[in-house]
């Protein structure tokens, strides 16, 4: 298995990746966004406007669905239960892990999960 160190620091990379990511976008780590991104509000953009937002929204959305699964792996690196499936609790595997840290599903269980 990867030493601990080691993951906690490609996860703690990643967490402050994501957290620029929202940033960028000009939201919280809520995923709100914030008062102050500009939006035009002229009548003949309202549905670019309208748009824009919803696209932006969408990759909150996902940057934020992502920023949680690494806090969840490191959440489970602290209590110890880091690299066991949360769903049939073999081995989730070094291969996934070493691809994707913040995997909590071995790759059979994700497979079925679809």
């Amino acid at each position: 298995m990867v030493a601990h160190e080691s993951i906690k620091a490609r996860l703690t990379e990643e967490r402050s990746h994501l957290m620029h990511q929202l940033s960028e976008l000009g939201a919280s780590e809520d995923g709100d966004l914030s008062a102050d991104v500009d939006f035009p509000e002229g009548f003949a953009d309202a549905a670019s406007a309208t748009s824009e937002r919803t696209e932006v929204l969408g990759i909150v959305e996902s940057v934020k669905r992502s920023l949680d699964e690494v806090d969840v792996a490191l959440d489970r690196l602290a209590e110890g239960t880091y690299g066991t499936c949360v769903v049939c609790g073999k081995d989730i595997g070094e291969a996934r892990l070493e691809y994707r840290p913040s995997s909590s599903h071995c790759v059979d269980c994700k497979a079925a999960k679809v």
